[in-house]
């Protein structure tokens, strides 16, 4: 530049600022996954409330039902009219209602009580033949005081046995020629004897007379 042109400028310097530099980028964060919704599992139904079911009250079985023909140890051969329910002191029995029409009396037993007691159903056809055989056989009298025979002979009677009452049966049976009874020979001979007869003409569907009759008949082929 010439000297003519050198002039002090007067005001403020300018100064030149050179531009900054532009800012370094700021780096964003990593881009973090998109967490991905986990199926659901399915719920669970709710559970039903459990209903406690009692279970079923098993109908009860009996030897013996209604109709039927039994023997009681100390009354003979009776009939079962029926099964019924009774309330005693508080609590329900189940009782047999028996009838003995012979003595004209009804009896009630309970039913779990009645094998205990000794009844039972009438004897087979093999017990009753075995009875018959035992009225041909000899009679066995102890040498013993009647008092004794006598409680002996009525225990026998009372026990329900077939085979028992046949024995009193044939010890205390009289042919002809030989001593008479007493009057408690022959009241125990006749309660034996109507005992068996009675179970007899059960089984085999006759006549008591005609029970008895044939009872007799072994008598007298025993004596024969």
């Amino acid at each position: 530049m010439t000297a003519a042109v050198k002039k002090k400028v007067s005001g403020p310097t300018l100064k030149l600022v050179s531009p900054k530099a532009p800012p370094p980028p700021v780096k964003s964060p990593p881009a973090r996954p998109t967490p991905v919704a986990k199926p659901h599992a399915p719920k669970a139904a709710a559970a039903k409330p459990v209903i406690a079911v009692k279970p079923a009250v098993p109908v009860k079985k009996h030897e013996f039902k209604a109709g039927d023909f039994i023997v009681y140890p100390t009354h003979g051969v009776g009939r079962i009219q029926s099964v019924d329910e009774q309330e005693v002191a508080g609590m329900k029995l189940e009782l047999f209602v028996i009838a003995f029409d012979k003595d004209k009396m009804i009896l009630r037993v309970p039913t779990a009580k009645a094998k205990a007691i000794g009844m039972r159903k009438l004897s087979s056809p093999d017990v009753v033949a075995n009875a018959l055989n035992t009225l041909r056989g000899r009679a066995r009298i102890k040498r013993t005081m009647w008092s004794r025979r006598a409680q002996e002979y009525e225990a026998k009677i009372n026990s329900g046995d077939l085979i028992s009452i046949a024995e009193v049966v044939r010890d205390l049976h009289r042919a002809g020629g030989q001593p008479e009874q007493s009057y408690s020979e022959r009241q125990l001979y006749e309660a034996a004897l109507a005992r068996m007869a009675r179970e007899v003409a059960a089984i085999e569907r006759i006549e008591e007379q005609d029970a008895v009759k044939r009872v007799e008949s072994a008598l007298v082929k025993r004596a024969a």
